[in-house]
C-alpha cells in the first residue's frame, strides 16, 4: 500500500484542528502533478500531515485517506480562493480526497531535520526547488521518517 506525504498550511488546516473535525476535505490542490497523485490514493492509505509556510514546517503527524478522489468542489466555487472559471460541472480538471487523523506528533519533526537524513535525499520534500503538495513517500522513507518521531 503506498504512502504519501501532503502539505497543508496549519491556519487553513492542521492536524489538530483533523483531529478535532474527524474527517475533513482535502481540496484547493492545483498543480496537475499533485492532482494526478490524489487521484492514485485509495481508501485507507496513510500520509505524512506536512505542515507548510508557518514558522517551524515540518511533519505534524499521520493522516489517512477515508474517500477516494471525487472532482474538487472549491474550483467552480466563485467565493472560494480556489475557483477555476475554467472548470463546469461536466468538466472539472481538479479532485479532493477525503481524510482522517491518525496521529498527531508530540513535536513536529522540521524539515530541516528531514534535510540531514540520508535515507531521505531521495523524497521530493527536500529536494531544491521542490513544492508539490502531494508526493509519495516510499516504504523506507516512511519508516525513516517514523523513526524520527
Amino acid at each position: 500500500m503506498p504512502n504519501w506525504l501532503m502539505k497543508s498550511e496549519p491556519d487553513e488546516l492542521s492536524v489538530s484542528a483533523l483531529q478535532r473535525l474527524g474527517e475533513a476535505r482535502w481540496d484547493g490542490v492545483r498543480n496537475y502533478q499533485a492532482r494526478n497523485f490524489l487521484r492514485k490514493m485509495q481508501t485507507d492509505e496513510l500520509f505524512f500531515f506536512y505542515h507548510s509556510s508557518c514558522p517551524e514546517p515540518g511533519i505534524a503527524g499521520i493522516g489517512r485517506i477515508s474517500r477516494e478522489a471525487y472532482p474538487d468542489p472549491t474550483a467552480l466555487d466563485p467565493e472560494s480562493h480556489y475557483y477555476d472559471p475554467k472548470a463546469t460541472a461536466e468538466n472539472n480538471p481538479w479532485s479532493a480526497v477525503d481524510v482522517q487523523c491518525v496521529e498527531v506528533f508530540s513535536r513536529v519533526i522540521a524539515l530541516s531535520r528531514l534535510k540531514t537524513q540520508s535515507a531521505l535525499e531521495e523524497l521530493a520534500l527536500v529536494k531544491k526547488g521542490s513544492r508539490l503538495s502531494v508526493m509519495p513517500v516510499s516504504e523506507e522513507q516512511w519508516l525513516a521518517v517514523l523513526t524520527m518521531r
